[in-house]
Order: structure tokens, then C-alpha cells, then sequence
């Protein structure tokens, strides 16, 4: 394969870089006798280009019923981690072979407040995603992949003005409808009780425990529970 095409692009690009800084040189030399620097549009084009607008925030909207409205774009949000066959139960022979992956994203926003403070501020929201897992297909010989559509998403929300224990977590039935799960679920209580920070599973987040450690924010549970597996 020729590799002129690659040669060619790299002079040409090499050119624009060129007459960008001839065109800058001779603005700074017309700005000293004039006493104003004007910069080019070129220069203004180039600068958006390279720095495309920042994303509005992600703020929790709310259907007339209260149902969460799921933020579609979740896949560009932050990846925190995923997890093969995760339960926090035994188990149960109704599961069968069946092999399922979690991934966990949360808002952009969110992610940079708990790097900043080690918690996580109001209207952080994480979207599980569930996807199959296969191990047969192509080259692979051995382990996992993911597989096929996504098999459920359920979101967890802060909106400290907006629910009694500031969390609540949601099952999305479709592109437009997330329900809410009463307080009486079990996934309230468990996170409350086995959560390492502010009722999320930090603990499995690699890239964030340890920031919560540095800041010690940790909860007391946590630390407890996890000084009895450490006993073991």
C-alpha cells in the first residue's frame, strides 16, 4: 500500500500551521505600531475547533407522575467500572448459566465534584447498564465478552430537595419513562448499610476508592464491615 496519501496530509498540514504563524507574526508586528493586537478569525475558527462547547450540565428531569426521565447521551458520561455475574445474594438455580455484565457511568459533573471533595454533590446520577455476557465468538477461546443489546438499565439519583433520603433509584422501562422504586425496596437499605460512600458502591469503583480515602469519607459501615473481612 502507497503511503504517499499519509505524506501528503502531514504537508499539508504542516503548511496551514505555517501560514497560521506567518499571519500571526505579521498582526503582532502591525499591532506595535498601531497599539492593538486583533486576532484573525482564522485564529478564532481554529480555537473553537480545538475546543468544542462544553456539554450543559445533566440536571434530573421529572415526568407530571414523577418518573425520571433517562438521560439517553449516559454513554458519555464517565465509566466507572463493570462487573461479571455481581449479586449481592446467593445465587439461585432460576438464574441458570445465564452470564450478565454491569457497567456503571455517572454524570460528568458529578465525577469531578467527588475527585475534588471525595462526595458526591447534589444531582449526581449513575446509570447501571446491563449487557450480556458470551464467551463464544470470533477468536476468543476462553472468558468473556459482552454480547448483544443492552438487557436492563436501572438509575440511582441525588436530588437532595426532591427525595426524603436524598437517593432514589429508578428502573428504566423505556427511552422515555425511568419508575421509581418505593423506599420500601431492598436496594435502599442494602446501600445504606453496605455502601462505602453516601450509599454508593464505591468499593467497587477502582479508580475512586482511593479518593474517598484520601478525603475519609468512607462510611463507618464500610469501614467496619470492612475490617471483619479483613479479619477473616
Amino acid at each position: 500500500m502507497t503511503r504517499f496519501p499519509a505524506i501528503v496530509r502531514r504537508i499539508s498540514k504542516a503548511s496551514v500551521c505555517i501560514a497560521i504563524v506567518c499571519v500571526f507574526a505579521f498582526m503582532v508586528g502591525r499591532s506595535k505600531t498601531s497599539g492593538s493586537l486583533r486576532v484573525p478569525a482564522v485564529f478564532a475558527a481554529a480555537s473553537a475547533a480545538a475546543n468544542p462547547a462544553t456539554p450543559s450540565p445533566y440536571a434530573p428531569s421529572y415526568t407530571k407522575n414523577g418518573d425520571l426521565v433517562p438521560p439517553t447521551q449516559y454513554r458519555e458520561w464517565i465509566y466507572l467500572t463493570s462487573g461479571l455475574d455481581m449479586s449481592y445474594t446467593p445465587r439461585t438455580a432460576a438464574q441458570g448459566d445465564m452470564s450478565v455484565f454491569d457497567n456503571v457511568f455517572v454524570n460528568p459533573e458529578a465525577y469531578h465534584g467527588f475527585l475534588a471533595t471525595g462526595q458526591w454533590p447534589d444531582k449526581t446520577v449513575f446509570v447501571l447498564e446491563s449487557r450480556n455476557a458470551a464467551n463464544k465468538g470470533s477468536i476468543n477461546k476462553a472468558g468473556h465478552f459482552q454480547s448483544g443489546g443492552v438487557q436492563g438499565l436501572e438509575i440511582h439519583v441525588k436530588d437532595e430537595a426532591r427525595f426524603p433520603g436524598k437517593w432514589a433509584f429508578f428502573d428504566v422501562a423505556s427511552e422515555s419513562k425511568a419508575t421509581l422504586f418505593p423506599q420500601t425496596a431492598a436496594c435502599y437499605s442494602c446501600h445504606a448499610s453496605h455502601a462505602a460512600v453516601d450509599t454508593t458502591f464505591v468499593q467497587f469503583y477502582p479508580t475512586l476508592l482511593p479518593i474517598a480515602q484520601k478525603h475519609a469519607t468512607l462510611s463507618a459501615a464500610y469501614l467496619k464491615e470492612s475490617a471483619s473481612d479483613e479479619a477473616k
